[in-house]
C-alpha cells in the first residue's frame, strides 16, 4: 500500500481547494494499492484556507518545536500541521504502507522544497518529516 497527497489524486483539497491530478497516481488509487490523504485537513483545516509557511526552520524543526506554521496574516496552524501529520502516520501504519508519494514544495508534504517567504528553500515539510522520521520512505512529485 502506498500512500499519496490527496491533491495528487485529483481530489480539491489544496489551500485553493484546486488539486494537482497526477493520472499514474489517480490509477494506483482506482487499483486500491494507495490512499490518498490530506494531512491538512486531517489536522482540522477547512479548504479553501489561507497559504500557510513554516517559518523558522522546516517540518524537522516543526517537530521539535523550533518552528512553527504561519499563514500570510499570521495565524498559528502549528497545531493543526503536527495533527495532520500524526493521523497520516497513523493510516500509514494501520495499512502498513511501504513508502508514501507526496508533493513537494508544501509545507506539510513537501520533501526537497518548501515555500519560505517569496521563494523556495531547501527542506522538508511537517508530514514527509514525520514519516521519514518513522521509517516510511517518502518520494516527492510536483
Amino acid at each position: 500500500m502506498i500512500i499519496i497527497s490527496a491533491c495528487l489524486a485529483g481530489l480539491g483539497c489544496r489551500h485553493d481547494g484546486g488539486s494537482e491530478l497526477q493520472e499514474p497516481l489517480a490509477v494506483l488509487m482506482a487499483e486500491g494499492k494507495a490512499i490518498p490523504l490530506c494531512p491538512e485537513q486531517l489536522g482540522g483545516l477547512p479548504t479553501p484556507r489561507p497559504p500557510a509557511q513554516i517559518v523558522g526552520g522546516d517540518g524537522c524543526d516543526v517537530l521539535a518545536g523550533r518552528a512553527w506554521v504561519r499563514t500570510g496574516d499570521g495565524q498559528d496552524v502549528t497545531g493543526a500541521f503536527i495533527k495532520g501529520a500524526r493521523e497520516v502516520l497513523k493510516v500509514a501504519l494501520l495499512v502498513r504502507a511501504e513508502r508514501a508519494i507526496l508533493k513537494d514544495k508544501s509545507p506539510s508534504c513537501g520533501l526537497h522544497w518548501i515555500h519560505q517567504g517569496e521563494g523556495l528553500v531547501l527542506g522538508m515539510g511537517v508530514t514527509a518529516a514525520l514519516l521519514a522520521q518513522n521509517g516510511i520512505p517518502v518520494e516527492a512529485t510536483e
